[in-house]
């Protein structure tokens, strides 16, 4: 097992894009790791710069301490998986997982017995004399890692290996990778856009946007408690909504003005204290899918305007007439649209904080959880509970304003 490490890591490519920006990271011996990031954040150019196949702008990757560009390529034990499974369509699967062994001098009868044995692993011993053409895209998969595997390596590297294969097997796929990088005890990074992969793999999670690391930690951690409105963003299924709104803070009470409704938080609640401070701030609320039946201190009303249906529960689209965050301020890169003034942008407080007429396309919904086999329809009225645990609020620059005591250990 290998330790890595990056220190404030950089690539600017030769036409000006900085595709990884002063990174700093640590990946124990062992662990699993995931980057998670949209499309074009960098995941990629960063896992080549941590196998040293990419030469960094500035900054440097360290193997047990080691600079990674002081140790030979054969020497690294780096084993790489990439979204293309890119197996010799000439060959049959077992001298597809044996070809990175046939460049030694390894005996041929150890080379099958190597073969044999991480076929055996990934599932594809019955396969042995089968051709690329005649496997399913997962069974190429588990070839592609079987040939990745063969050599033993100690790091293991993995760039969107499962975006070409089938949702079941994909599913399927998640738990097999995990069990094997935990049974061969190797150092694990994985690189994924889908935070299911994430948050089902991770032993820590490494968000990326543009770049720039955002956070590093255990999934429910990251999940739970975002440091920025970008990770609360877009880590989270259904999405998270996030709303403008406006504090107004005095000794007795604590309010969030959404707009067309406004949350008044508990008369005396420690955790509001750090609220004082932001009295007339414009802040955005991130809310996660929220239970229809929960009880809460504040309610948001609205009306159902569309219903997703996914077996197991009901996701209601609940219109609560809020404002949605600007993109400029979510840095979710989202198409904007024209918007019309309306009602809405002033509150009995004053002129509503949203006063730019492009908004990116989600409007001022909240997401609601209807448990099976509970019935709700596009147009009804609902009224929802709200917790102060519920909200998680993020001043105009994206970074997270935390209450005086966090309450956040729900996970939903």
């Amino acid at each position: 097992m290998v330790a890595i490490a990056a220190r404030a890591l950089t690539k600017v490519f030769d036409d000006g894009t900085v595709a990884v920006a002063g990174v700093d990271l640590e990946v124990a011996a062992g662990e699993f790791l995931v980057l998670l990031g949209p499309t074009g954040c960098g995941k990629s150019t960063l896992l080549r710069l941590l196998a040293g196949v990419e030469q960094p702008t500035g900054g440097e990757v360290l193997f047990d301490g080691v600079p990674v560009t002081e140790i030979e390529p054969r020497d690294r034990e780096i084993a790489m998986i990439f979204q293309a499974y890119a197996l010799y369509p000439h060959l049959t699967v077992a001298q597809n997982i044996g070809f990175p062994l046939r460049a030694g001098p390894m005996p041929s009868a150890d080379i099958a017995a190597r073969v044999a044995e991480v076929a055996r692993l990934v599932g594809v011993d019955d396969l042995l004399s089968r051709y690329p053409q005649h496997l399913s895209g997962g069974q190429q998969q588990r070839v592609a890692m079987a040939r990745a595997l063969v050599r033993h390596p100690s790091v293991f590297l993995l760039d969107e290996p499962l975006s070409n294969v089938d949702a079941t097997s994909r599913a399927a796929l998640r738990g097999e990778i995990v069990a094997l990088a935990r049974r061969l005890g190797v150092t694990t990074i994985y690189v994924t856009h889908d935070q299911v992969d994430a948050m089902s793999m991770a032993d820590r999670v490494a968000v990326l946007r543009r770049g720039v690391l955002q956070q590093v930690g255990p999934p429910a951690q990251v999940y739970a408690d975002p440091d920025t409105v970008f990770v609360a963003a877009f880590v989270g299924t259904p999405r998270t909504s996030l709303l403008e709104a406006a504090v107004y803070a005095d000794a007795d009470r604590v309010l969030l003005d959404l707009g067309s409704q406004v949350l008044e938080f508990p008369a005396g609640d420690p955790r509001t204290a750090a609220l004082g401070g932001h009295h007339t701030a414009r802040v955005t609320v991130a809310i996660r899918a929220l239970p229809v039946d929960a009880p809460g201190p504040m309610t948001l009303n609205g009306t159902v305007r569309s219903v997703e249906n996914l077996g197991h529960e009901l996701i209601a689209h609940l219109d609560v007439g809020g404002v949605p965050t600007p993109v400029e301020t979510s840095h979710l890169e989202i198409p904007s649209v024209p918007r019309q003034r309306t009602p809405a942008d002033r509150s009995p407080y004053g002129l509503h904080p949203a006063h730019d007429l492009t908004e990116p396309p989600p409007l001022g919904e909240v997401m609601v959880r209807v448990p099976a086999p509970g019935r709700v329809a596009a147009g009804e009225e609902l009224t929802v509970g709200v917790r102060v645990e519920d909200l998680l609020l993020f001043d105009r620059s994206g970074q997270r304003i935390r209450f005086a005591e966090p309450a956040l250990d729900r996970i939903s």
